[in-house]
């Protein structure tokens, strides 16, 4: 089967890259092959559901450019096309006075980046969430809620309709080049290979010869429900003031949209990259992690917060005392374990975390190497600047251009 272009993922990046694509050239022939039985399987389906702002990004950075339109963009298709969604404000809290100069420095960053940021004293905080302590915090009024599980169906609906291949349960297991052409699995004949599979991303981009300049490390990060009772505990979603050097924003209180509230993610090491639970074990895996100098880089990075979140992982009263810190009156009988996802953090070779996106070209291939949030809040917008690196590929400047003309 001979294709244009062949994108191996289907999650919510690899489904807005097949619809930016389509809706440019719709006489353009694209495949989708996802290895699950369903669309936006692992990280796209297991996250907190929440729409970001741009509040936490770098100015100047790719994260930063498309966090607030991409927002704004998933918000617009939720509500055209009938998914779940719920303009909510946030809150980011500091729970003791050393954090209150991060604060200051999020709030800075929120407005180069177009975010509208009030700053909220202790009786302001307790006005809008009274069951929350903190020292200082921000409003954050763009916040939104959805379900990128059900947008992610979505996305393979219009699909559907726009004459897309959308192949599940279909693994990419081989490759071989022919003349200008990437022939996956024997019988899709691609022009042009766009890789969107995450958690296995760099292995992806080694199968088709290349040497991607990160490797993937996946992290789990595991949630808690509050029971049914205390459901009312917050309004909003809570955040606290995320540690600089990390890339994750540490235990928030989540209201989800079915009237639920989720409690985490903690972040540790997953021993798959489909390592839901601590039991899910891959051995192969862990071989190659061993020997890979970046993991003892990282190792030597990060040894004190690794131990300390596998520490609140393994020891419950630990992840409630953290929870605490922002929700006094939670206790532990308050909540229950509830799911986990798993995330692909790219690392470098000497074990640096990365913080932006990493998208990368080469000869017949685009390369989704890194895509941490807000890659879901943004994805529409992400699927189109992939999809203007593969006109270029196909040399149809023109359609470059214009998939390109709405993304920062």
């Amino acid at each position: 089967m001979n294709v244009d272009v062949a994108i191996i993922g289907g999650g919510l990046l690899g489904l807005a890259t097949a619809r930016a694509l389509l809706r440019e050239r719709p006489d353009l022939s694209v495949t989708v092959l996802e290895a699950e039985d369903r669309w936006g399987a692992h990280q796209s389906g297991h996250n907190s559901n929440v729409i970001h702002s741009g509040l936490y990004y770098k100015p100047g950075g790719l994260k930063a450019r498309l966090a607030r339109a991409g927002g704004e963009a998933m918000i617009s298709y939720c509500e055209a096309n009938g998914v779940p969604v719920k303009r909510t404000g946030k809150i980011v809290v500091a729970t003791t006075e050393r954090q209150l100069p991060q604060l200051e420095m999020l709030a800075a960053r929120g407005r180069a980046n177009g975010v509208t940021v009030e700053r909220l004293d202790r009786r302001a905080i307790n006005e809008r969430e009274p069951n929350i302590a903190g020292v200082g915090a921000l409003w954050v009024a763009e916040t939104a809620m959805t379900d990128f599980g059900a947008v992610a169906r979505t996305l393979a609906t219009e699909l559907t309709g726009l004459g897309a291949g959308l192949r599940l349960r279909t693994p990419a297991n081989a490759f071989e080049t022919r003349g200008d052409r990437t022939v996956i699995n024997g019988e899709v004949s691609a022009r042009v290979v766009v890789n969107c599979a995450g958690l296995h991303s760099d292995k992806i981009a080694e199968a088709l010869g290349e040497k991607p300049p990160v490797r993937i490390m996946p992290f789990r990060g595991e949630y808690a429900e509050l029971r049914p009772g205390l459901r009312n505990l917050v309004t909003n979603p809570v955040y606290p003031v995320p540690d600089p050097e990390l890339p994750f924003l540490g235990v928030h209180v989540t209201p989800m949209l079915d009237g639920t509230v989720h409690i985490g993610p903690n972040a540790v090491p997953a021993l798959s990259r489909h390592g839901y639970r601590w039991r899910d074990v891959d051995p192969k895996m862990l071989r190659e992690l061993l020997a890979d100098p970046a993991l003892r880089g990282l190792t030597k990075r990060f040894w004190r917060y690794g131990v300390t979140e596998i520490s609140r992982s393994l020891v419950w009263p630990l992840f409630v005392r953290e929870v605490r810190k922002m929700a006094p009156s939670v206790r532990g009988r308050d909540m229950r374990r509830h799911g986990s996802g798993v995330r692909a953090q790219a690392v470098t070779r000497d074990g640096a975390l990365v913080d932006d996106f990493v998208i990368q070209r080469t000869e017949r291939a685009v390369h989704v190497l890194n895509a941490p949030s807000p890659a879901a809040t943004s994805s529409l917008l992400i699927g189109s600047r992939i999809a203007g690196d593969v006109f270029e590929q196909l040399g149809d400047d023109d359609a470059s251009r214009a998939v390109l003309k709405d993304v920062p």
